[in-house]
């Protein structure tokens, strides 16, 4: 049997929605073909990529593997039809949160200058690889490390932490917190791509209160009306500045890795030209 785009297409639509009804709904067939789709393609990669149940469904080992596979094959072809791609092919830095704080308006301008006739479009991906892991970006800003095959990651710098407070709170006034001047706060933290977990307190003082946010932009509502204090980088603090709000240097918490991740071989062409200037623009 020869596998098809839509095999690919039929197995991602599995993972994404947990289940072959669902599935079956949002690709428009019925149940019955689909899971005939899935066992055409497990019988041609000879693995089972999905466990099933009568009221459970989870992906394998094999699965979870050739699911990050799958997304990059199915993102490159739908880039490649994508109309008007044959001039100015883009290439995409995602990044999850802030991208490169106060270097990103210099990567972007001295891009534009060095390579005008390839457009970088910088894509702000509300996951832990910054799209990278399903192929929806070429080059990835990373904050923490992620075990993805066929991935190179270099290390640009470290960013210096920061305590996010309501600007009318009395931890506000303060020229710089340490982590015990939050300990009575709630945390607002995002456990999909941010950085603060509790671990960053010594055991046993530790916050009480966590306020669970999706992204950037609910993080910063929660500070800004009060529910809570966060923790974030010198990035945030260039990339969202708020008069609500007021970033304190974190004197007592370890500073925070910034990583360059894109596929081997590249997604796109100007990568490697990508990586380059990047990291001479934050040397310099």
């Amino acid at each position: 049997m020869t596998v098809e785009l839509r095999h690919l297409r039929a197995f991602l639509a599995i993972a994404e929605e947990g289940g072959i009804t669902r599935a079956a709904a949002r690709l428009r067939v019925s149940q019955p073909a689909l899971s005939r789709t899935l066992r055409q393609l497990e019988d041609h990669l000879g693995v089972r990529l999905v466990e099933r149940s009568t009221h459970h469904l989870a992906l394998t080992v094999a699965g979870r593997s050739f699911r990050d596979r799958a997304a990059v094959a199915v993102a490159a072809v739908d880039d490649v039809l994508t109309p008007g791609q044959g001039v100015g092919w883009p290439l995409r830095l995602g990044h999850a949160w802030s991208a490169l704080g106060g270097h990103t308006v210099t990567l972007l301008r001295r891009w534009r200058q060095a390579y005008p006739q390839t457009p970088l479009e910088l894509l702000r991906i509300d996951d832990r690889t910054a799209g990278l892991a399903r192929g929806a970006v070429d080059v990835a800003v990373l904050r923490q490390p992620v075990e993805l095959p066929d991935v190179r990651t270099v290390r640009l710098l470290a960013e210096a932490r920061l305590a996010t407070v309501p600007a009318d709170s009395p931890l506000a006034g303060r020229a710089e917190l340490t982590l015990a001047d939050l300990v009575d706060q709630p945390i607002a933290v995002n456990s999909e791509t941010g950085t603060t977990t509790l671990g960053l307190w010594p055991n046993g003082a530790a916050p009480a209160t966590v306020v669970p946010v999706a992204n950037t932009d609910d993080w910063l509502a929660a500070i800004s009306s009060g529910r809570a204090v966060g923790v974030t980088t010198t990035a945030t603090a260039a990339m969202y500045p708020s008069p609500a709000v007021a970033y304190r240097p974190l004197v007592d918490a370890p500073a925070v890795p910034v990583l360059l991740a894109w596929r081997h071989p590249p997604s796109h062409p100007a990568v490697p030209d990508l990586v380059a200037l990047t990291r001479e623009v934050v040397r310099d």
